[in-house]
């Protein structure tokens, strides 16, 4: 007897403004016809919206060139949101043309952007990333557990994403936990 595939739902969205928030519309509508708790919805639609937001912000371009996705000389592409429940965990994948992997840094509190990455680290159990196979581009991956997960973040009992490498990030050092919430206070009071 076969075991039945896990339950996945891809869209393909404009590399557009309003796009990070219909791939949150999306994710929440989805999750909520699988059954998936609310505060699991709410933490995915948080991952859903940052790593959407790096798509729409960093689509492929040329060396050096830095266009504004409000500018009329703005190409407007594609990218791809996939919701994948396996056994323990929603994963969810963001598939961009842009071969730039993604950087966790520390952002300070007084800092405007780049905590998109540091957020989906702290709120996923796993993230990575890998290049896109059969076109360009990357993938970048995060799992949020329907479990409470170990303060490390990591979780042995899940699975690798399918047909992926093992995440290059498991040897890394997670953030400091607190600075999570000294970074959102800092978003709020902008």
């Amino acid at each position: 007897m076969s075991q039945a595939p896990h339950p996945r739902d891809t869209l393909t969205l404009a590399s557009t403004p309003n796009a990070v928030g219909l791939a949150r519309l999306h994710a929440a509508h989805v999750l909520s016809c699988w059954g998936v708790p609310a505060e699991v919805v709410e933490t995915v639609k948080l991952i859903v919206s940052e790593l959407t937001t790096n798509a729409v912000r960093h689509p492929k371009k040329k060396e050096g060139e830095e266009v504004s996705p409000f500018s009329s000389q703005f190409d407007v592409q594609t990218f791809e949101l996939a919701l994948e429940m396996v056994r323990d965990a929603v994963r969810v994948f963001v598939w961009d043309r842009d071969a730039r992997p993604p950087v966790l840094t520390e952002p300070g509190v007084e800092t405007t952007s780049g905590r998109g990455v540091f957020i989906v680290a702290m709120m996923s159990s796993r993230w990575g990333h890998y290049p896109a196979w059969g076109r360009s581009g990357k993938v970048v991956w995060a799992e949020a557990g329907l479990s409470p997960v170990s303060c490390g973040g990591e979780s042995e009992g899940l699975e690798r994403p399918p047909g992926r490498p093992p995440s290059t990030e498991r040897g890394q050092p997670r953030p400091d936990p607190h600075l999570l919430g000294r970074v959102l206070v800092g978003v709020r009071d902008l």
